[in-house]
């Protein structure tokens, strides 16, 4: 809503740190409350979403000149000087991302996600790309990534109808700092005993295909999207989903660059003067240690399990950090077409 903000048409945008958005999975854990601090009693708490402008789960602001105000309403507001130009020409009022932290306790489900295309069609959503950054993981955790085997649709479908899925599933042991990028089309879940941050496309469209015979505490299984997901299946796709870096210190270390977002893996131990030479806002999600951004002699600090939105217009600011381990998020012009 807009009439509140009007005030607001010549304030400074500043960076924004917003309240968590804690969702109850089947398969979640206590990690996000005991290993990233989230405010919460309850139980199976499966993800943390940082920054979201999904319908419904909108973030609000926390903290700071624009305390209690919605991302969405930011956008809105401050357009171009909110997402960069060419974001602002691209997606117009809509935030292009979502950032979250998960706590798989148990499995999750076999499943994978639609194109742009398949989402706008069906959802009125955007595909869902996703990047999976491994934050923690327990003796022997894997995260499962494609088939073990070459695949068509009629053998994959046998093993659909047999409930042998896993079968065919290849699995990749993670450990911490593994990277992985998960593109639209390609079979996927995340494993027990992993928790990771999580960078995709502003999106919650899931389809699942397998997931595990469980039911939810009325009895009855989740839904299953066997068939809507069958055009929307790669299985022809290369297997580069994991992704190697570097890890030189106190500069960003390019991990992921796509037309959706690009991510750096940023290390620092000393206080670092940013300037913004992106066409875009960066977020710095914290992923060990702690971050104190200084912006016109004010500050803002973020903990491990916590992240901060840089508004586009925001050029010039200061990390301060005895040491961190971050993930600097943006989305710019890409030179392949999408």
């Amino acid at each position: 809503m807009m009439e509140n903000l009007n005030h607001l048409d010549q304030q400074s945008l500043e960076p924004l740190i917003f309240e968590p958005i804690l969702k109850n999975r089947i398969w979640g854990g206590e990690k996000l409350k005991n290993l990233l601090q989230k405010n919460t009693e309850q139980l199976n708490v499966g993800e943390s979403w940082e920054i979201s402008d999904v319908e419904g789960d909108v973030s609000v602001v926390t903290g700071g000149s624009f305390h209690g105000k919605s991302l969405r309403d930011l956008v809105r507001l401050y357009q171009s000087d909110f997402l960069g130009d060419a974001n602002y020409d691209r997606f117009g009022d809509k935030f292009p991302l979502l950032i979250k932290f998960i706590d798989a306790k148990n499995n999750l489900s076999i499943q994978l996600h639609p194109n742009d295309r398949l989402a706008a069609e069906r959802h009125n959503s955007f595909g869902k790309n996703e990047m999976w950054y491994i934050m923690q993981a327990d003796e022997g955790a894997e995260i499962i990534v494609d088939f073990n085997q070459e695949m068509d649709i009629a053998k994959y479908q046998q093993h659909l109808s047999e409930g042998t899925l896993p079968l065919i599933m290849n699995n990749e042991k993670v450990a911490p700092g593994d990277a992985f990028m998960i593109d639209v089309g390609r079979v996927h879940a995340i494993g027990a005993g992993v928790l990771l941050a999580e960078i995709q496309q502003t999106s919650d469209v899931t389809y699942r295909l397998y997931d595990w015979d469980r039911v939810d505490n009325q009895g009855q299984p989740r839904e299953l999207h066997t068939k809507m997901a069958l055009d929307a299946i790669d299985f022809h796709m290369p297997s580069n989903f994991r992704r190697s870096y570097s890890s030189e210190p106190n500069r960003p270390n390019s991990i992921i660059e796509c037309p959706y977002f690009s991510c750096n893996y940023f290390e620092i131990s000393r206080n670092i003067r940013i300037t913004n030479k992106y066409d875009s806002f960066l977020i710095y999600i914290c992923i060990e240690g702690d971050l104190t951004v200084n912006f016109r002699r004010n500050r803002w600090k973020i903990n491990k399990g916590q992240s901060i939105l840089i508004p586009a217009a925001v050029k010039n600011f200061e990390l301060i950090a005895e040491y961190a381990k971050l993930l600097e998020v943006y989305v710019e012009p890409y030179n392949k077409t999408i």
